[in-house]
């Protein structure tokens, strides 16, 4: 990574950025201009209402080759702002997935082979087991590290710009693209993906013990933008709540949650999330545009997908959130200087302070030329990870489902001499069986795992492999109860909906399959497979106006869903629906 610099802010307003957002816009709108591929389309989608806006940046040909996601979504205080979000979103993302599709950014090691090659330069093994908070002593986590290649990629300690070779793809698997960030230059990147890390890992801990946190005092704020926000809820008769999320960290977190009375139910969800910034003015802004972009304007009947923090189905649930002290904005902590440089300094020396330490590579993708980032901090949550993560779990998660069998084999043999007892061993035991083609034995294991996981989310996991495994059979009518008994353990995991309503589909329950597949896109609107499969719902039940639009929706999404075209096209024939795609 490159040395970061003295970085004075030339924008203040309703971010902290190197310069205004018209200048990043144009900018980065020109950067993408030379690479066609990249960006496809940027347009405003919010309906107004608010007032709050929120854009789309919808990836092209190139970024859809490397990138997962086909959309980003931004918001800001102006449209500006709002633009350059859903620009910076697509870079960052971009860059991201690019670095890591590149084999030449990495060199495959064991832990042992690591140690001959760059001897008193890894990371130490304590913040690996620290990344997962695991008790395991370090002689033994080593030989847990032995049991895979992994790839090496020198990361920096921001407190002292030391470079330590680091097993990524540990963090890649515990985090996903968490932490992943971009910015008008490097400081503004890493501040970005850093206030981020904060964000996730203190929302994971309020939501897991639904703690109470003093409320934001709103009448009383001072600062023109925020009070501008805050009042274009209050116009519209949206209930908002701000709450202080810091719980002692360095930089300031603002809980937002807020719905609409009027549309409740019909047009609008509640919505709750957060935002992190260096002050408390800019972390309540971030946390209130990041509402109005969830939101749909709380009029569109959109559906958000849960992340950093819990989805509310119900009123009766907010009780533990709305609950706690009054506090005023000014009463949090402020990280905020004019210079990015001592802001990252005084971040990462809090953060040692607290016990942990802020890690930066660079993922700038050369072509692009947006300064990227992927940032990390051992021992940091988030709300996505089970809590009781280990070292040894997510390594024989990866030996059953990524490693050949010459190494899987031995290594959950070993794993299990290490971590004996552990309730994850016939869950990967199972998985691997089941790779294998020994769907009778993944049965038995999974059906052993599923009787001894410590809560309801594992043990559903190990009931909806026993269902998958049922239906690599072409058992459907045997997956069926096993996936809704997964389902009431774990109402929130989008899969097991989407496989339970292929099992009703076969069966020729179209109703129910559809009642699934809309439950999987209340969890990720995104998901163009639901969409395909509940336009092939409607159509059977002949509903043909509700087919051709999600079937359409789907092929917007991924056109490379030639089932969903196949079945459009017996709706519309002599591929009349191609406008539509």
């Amino acid at each position: 990574m490159r040395k970061l610099v003295s970085t004075p802010k030339g924008y203040t307003s309703d971010s902290d950025k190197l310069c205004s957002p018209a200048q990043t816009v144009e900018r980065v709108k020109g950067l993408f201009a030379k690479h066609g591929g990249i960006l496809a389309e940027l347009r405003r989608t919010d309906t107004g209402r608010l007032g709050i806006p929120v854009y789309l940046s919808i990836c092209g040909p190139q970024a859809r080759g490397v990138m997962p996601t086909r959309k980003q979504m931004g918001k800001g205080a102006s449209p500006a702002q709002a633009e350059a979000s859903a620009l910076m979103e697509l870079a960052e993302r971009f860059s991201y997935f690019s670095f890591w599709a590149d084999p030449r950014n990495f060199t495959r090691a064991t832990w042992s082979q690591a140690q001959a090659l760059w001897p008193g330069q890894l990371m130490p093994v304590s913040e690996i087991l620290a990344s997962v908070a695991d008790g395991l002593d370090e002689d033994q986590a080593a030989r847990l590290l032995d049991l895979l290649p992994w790839q090496f990629h020198p990361v920096t300690r921001v407190e002292d710009g030391r470079k330590v070779m680091t097993p990524l793809d540990w963090f890649k698997k515990l985090n996903e693209f968490n932490g992943s960030s971009a910015g008008n230059c490097l400081e503004e990147s890493i501040l970005q993906g850093a206030c981020e890390l904060v964000e996730r890992h203190v929302s994971a801990v309020v939501d897991r013990q639904e703690t109470r946190t003093p409320t934001i005092r709103t009448h009383s704020l001072g600062d023109p933008v925020l009070r501008n926000l805050v009042e274009a809820f209050e116009r519209n008769g949206v209930k908002l709540w701000l709450k202080d999320f810091s719980l002692d960290m360095p930089v300031p977190t603002i809980g937002a949650l807020a719905y609409d009375p009027s549309t409740l139910g019909m047009k609008s969800e509640i919505v709750f999330t957060a935002g992190t910034a260096a002050s408390p003015v800019k972390a309540a802004i971030r946390a209130v545009t990041e509402i109005a972009q969830l939101a749909g304007d709380f009029e569109t009947g959109s559906n958000y997908e849960a992340s950093g923090l819990r989805k509310f189905t119900g009123l009766g649930e907010i009780s533990w959130v709305v609950e706690g002290p009054d506090t005023d904005l000014d009463r949090l902590p402020c990280l905020e200087r004019s210079d990015m440089l001592h802001e990252i300094e005084a971040f990462a020396q809090g953060l040692r302070a607290k016990g942990f330490t802020l890690y930066s590579v660079e993922t700038t993708q050369p072509d692009l030329g947006v300064a990227a980032n992927y940032n990390l901090v051992p021992g940091f949550l988030f709300r996505e990870r089970t809590p009781h993560a280990s070292l040894g779990m997510f390594v024989g998660r990866m030996l059953a489902e990524d490693a050949p069998d010459e190494l899987a084999v031995p290594g959950l043999a070993t794993l299990a001499e290490i971590c004996a007892g552990k309730p994850y061993l016939p869950l990967h035991q199972g998985l691997l069986a089941m790779r294998q083609g020994e769907l009778d034995q993944a049965m038995r294991l999974f059906e052993k795992a599923e009787q001894i996981q410590p809560d309801p989310e594992d043990g559903a996991l190990a009931t909806f492999y026993r269902a998958f495994a049922l239906t690599r059979q072409d058992k459907w009518e045997k997956a069926e109860p096993l996936l809704g008994k997964a389902i009431s353990q774990s109402p929130e995991v989008k899969e097991y909906y989407n496989l339970r309503g292929v099992a009703r589909f076969k069966a020729g329950n179209y109703t129910d399959a559809a009642g699934d597949f809309e439950a999987a896109l209340a969890l990720d609107s995104g998901s163009a497979m639901d969409l395909a499969n509940l336009g092939l719902c409607h159509k059977f039940l002949g509903h043909r106006d509700a087919a051709v639009e999600f079937l359409g929706k789907a092929l917007e999404m991924d056109p490379s869903l030639e089932f969903a075209r196949e079945h459009l096209s017996q709706i519309i024939p002599n591929d009349s629906d191609s406008e539509m795609i």
